[in-house]
């Protein structure tokens, strides 16, 4: 696709078509198994962000029976809303397990020597694409999860229920609903719930251990350097939207700064300094201004906000002592 080193190097004479191509790339014969693999998974996050949106929860009926523990009418009511729900909950969790497989096939393909990462960019368009698909739709995901409390309320409520089955059981339960959900599972899901951002939590312990178990043949550094090559390219495509070779509908615009955020925050939890320490290969000061430039379209349900407040409250060194003033001060909403 070009020569991406001279659009990682921001000259004005960045030439060719060097970009990441995230409206037209189709697999070549080489991605194909792998990018058939992965869109099929990736096929049914739209479905579940559609879910997680109109997720309402069972707060009243759960209110109901608490208040009136004795009566068994109250009890099954919410039992009978809680079961489906909780499955749902368990379905969500299941996909961030698909996400991390998808993520190593990615990661793999993208990292495999004798290719640089950056020539893995430029050969492999399709692979990155479905990559920042990951990205765009767990930056969706969390940001849905962090604003309903309903989730991990229903999920405590069907804990502390089955925990009661052989003693004290309360009246109107039906114990058999609840084993569509082991003990363990659901211990799982409660700290996979618990974090504020649990799709990226999972991304960032899937590629380290990526790493671990690939660190024979795989350097960290090569993540590192596709994780950081890939936001770079966002943000340069974003910062020269008169450019005709970066032309994006709006749509595309929206995706691309949605997912040069998410890049920057697993870069957080992958690197081991961060991604704002002085040695970082992002230019994140250059990626929080064209962030806060964009008019992210009307209809997303992620906002500019949302996303400086991923980048404040969900990276894991923004706090660091070695975090530069100047991008605390950038990201003050």
């Amino acid at each position: 696709m070009g020569n991406l080193l001279k659009v990682l190097q921001c000259k004005e004479e960045v030439l060719q078509d060097s970009f990441l191509d995230f409206e037209n790339a189709q697999p070549s014969d080489e991605e194909r198994e792998i990018y058939d693999k992965v869109a099929n998974i990736l096929s049914h996050s739209p479905s579940i962000l559609t879910e997680l949106q109109s997720y309402q929860g069972a707060g009243e009926v759960i209110r109901m029976a608490i208040s009136n523990p004795s009566q068994p009418e109250h009890q099954a009511e919410a039992w009978k809303v809680i079961i489906p729900l909780v499955t749902r909950l368990k379905d969500f969790y299941e996909f961030s397990k698909d996400l991390q497989i998808c993520e190593k096939e990615l990661l793999a393909a993208l990292t495999s020597e004798p290719l640089s990462p950056l020539q893995h960019l430029e050969t492999k368009q399709a692979l990155a694409k479905l990559l920042a698909e990951i990205l765009h739709f767990t930056l969706k995901f969390d940001d849905l999860k962090m604003n309903n409390p309903a989730i991990q309320n229903d999920l405590s409520y069907f804990r502390r229920t089955m925990s009661r089955r052989g003693k004290n059981m309360p009246p109107g339960i039906d114990f058999d609903l609840g084993k569509c959900i082991s003990t363990e599972q659901a211990n799982e899901m409660s700290l996979f719930y618990a974090d504020h951002t649990p799709m990226l939590k999972a991304l960032g312990e899937g590629a380290i251990r990526f790493v671990e178990e690939n660190s024979a043949t795989v350097e960290p550094e090569r993540i590192d350097e596709v994780l950081s090559t890939m936001a770079q390219i966002c943000k340069v495509m974003l910062e020269n939207p008169g450019d005709s070779r970066f032309q994006m509908g709006a749509d595309s615009i929206t995706f691309c700064v949605v997912v040069m955020t998410g890049l920057v925050i697993l870069y957080d939890h992958v690197h081991k300094e961060g991604a704002f320490a002085k040695g970082s290969k992002i230019d994140v000061k250059g990626c929080i201004k064209v962030l806060k430039e964009q008019h992210i379209t009307s209809n997303s349900s992620i906002k500019t906000k949302s996303l400086i407040n991923a980048l404040r409250y969900t990276t894991k060194h923004f706090n660091d002592e070695s975090t530069p003033k100047a991008i605390h001060k950038m990201l003050e909403c």
